[in-house]
């Protein structure tokens, strides 16, 4: 039952880091005037979405390797010269840490579940 609740919560960030990285290349700090081709990182993540709202171990594990990237991504451009780049390095890198953390407690809670089962 409290897999139900990191799956939930996993899937809010995943959402919330796909809307922050289109948002981010296309209105908030593109690296061009009217978007960037940068638009397309969330590509990756999306194909994610289908497996991870049902819950699917592998897709979730595959995922897990995935995040790092995004995370070493924000790692890079918080030395951007514009604020507003820099707030959201800052929010993809909690993002990732936050979903990358959720996965794992996923993963891990699930398997004491259906072992006890």
């Amino acid at each position: 039952m409290k897999s139900k609740y990191f799956l939930i919560l996993l899937n809010v960030f995943l959402l919330a880091l796909i809307a922050l990285t289109l948002l981010w290349e296309w209105q908030i700090a593109p690296i061009r005037q009217g978007g960037s081709w940068l638009m397309l990182k969330a590509v990756p993540l999306s194909l994610f979405v289908s497996g991870s709202l049902k819950g699917s171990k592998r897709t979730l594990q595959k995922l897990s390797l995935l995040v790092p990237f995004y995370m070493a991504e924000g790692i890079m451009r918080l030395s951007d010269l514009s604020l507003i780049s820099r707030y959201c390095a800052a929010a993809e890198i909690v993002l990732s840490v936050a979903l990358f953390l959720c996965v794992l407690a996923f993963i891990y809670i699930r398997r004491k579940e259906i072992q006890a089962a």
